[in-house]
């Protein structure tokens, strides 16, 4: 009841589930991710079991081919189970059971499987692998990207209603603490998909901080209300004074740099604050 994909960043080694279905918190059910270790899509007739085993047969050294083998044959039944497995090296391994509602089956790419069942038909899990394949970036923008496109070559048939996504990085969780690089779930949602890009946003901005991924460098509140009203008092910004790093700001340090023959990045540092807080203050 479910299309997914699974991915491998072989630059990083970044690892990670994305997931979407008409299915209530299909996050909560299906992705399953260790960094160094693997990542795994157990959904159909979905035995959360082989989330956990499946991960702890990785890191006692099983590859993908035999951690799908060995959960599928101990299983009791089989038939009804979709089964995505990729190691820390990249290598996939994917089982649809012949039981598993139509459309089902599956598509193995480089360092990707994308699989569903009760889809609109192959086109979906093919848009899926060529989304992973061609998108430039992190595994997160990929495996992002990839759930689009098969949204928009007909996902589910039944419908929407939840989404998720996993990416796993050793030390990538909230202040090195955890692996948790990125992991977000809409477990209810006219348009899960899109609700799902739109927090991954927030969460791109607050916690990753890559480049060109913050609408502004880091700094106080006040700091940034004041930029806001030398830029709205230069013409270029229009929204509140609230001290808020909003991408309406971020579109404003564009507009000033494309003004000044600067770079657009939307980045601002102390050479940038100087020469506004100049301008600003020149005008009486």
């Amino acid at each position: 009841m479910t299309f997914s994909i699974v991915g491998y960043d072989p630059r990083n080694g970044d690892l990670g589930v994305a997931v979407a279905s008409k299915f209530l918190a299909v996050g909560a059910v299906v992705p399953y991710a260790r960094a160094k270790v693997g990542a795994i899509a157990t959904q159909a007739f979905a035995n959360a079991s082989f989330g956990p085993r499946g991960l702890e047969l990785l890191a006692e050294g099983y590859s993908a081919h035999e951690v799908v083998n060995l959960l599928i044959k101990e299983d009791d039944i089989p038939d009804g189970r979709q089964l995505a497995v990729i190691d820390a090296r990249g290598n996939v391994e994917v089982f649809t059971g012949k039981k598993c509602i139509e459309w089902k089956g599956h598509k193995i790419g480089k360092y990707c499987s994308a699989q569903g069942n009760i889809l609109a038909g192959p086109q979906v899990v093919d848009a899926m692998v060529e989304a992973f394949e061609t998108t430039k970036g992190e595994l997160v923008d990929k495996l992002l990207a990839a759930l689009e496109s098969g949204e928009m070559a007909g996902g589910d048939r039944r419908g929407k209603q939840s989404a998720a996504i996993i990416v796993v990085r050793e030390g990538g969780g909230f202040l090195g603490y955890s692996d948790r690089y990125v992991d977000i779930r809409v477990d209810d949602h006219p348009d899960p998909i899109k609700e799902l890009r739109r927090i991954f946003e927030i969460w791109d901005n607050i916690f990753l901080h890559r480049l060109g991924s913050r609408e502004i460098v880091l700094q106080p509140a006040r700091d940034i209300m004041e930029l806001q009203k030398m830029l709205a008092k230069l013409g270029f910004y229009e929204g509140e004074v609230d001290g808020f790093p909003s991408r309406e700001l971020e579109q404003a340090v564009k507009r000033y740099q494309k003004a000044k023959g600067l770079m657009e990045s939307g980045y601002i540092d102390k050479t940038l604050i100087k020469r506004i807080k100049e301008e600003a203050e020149a005008i009486k």
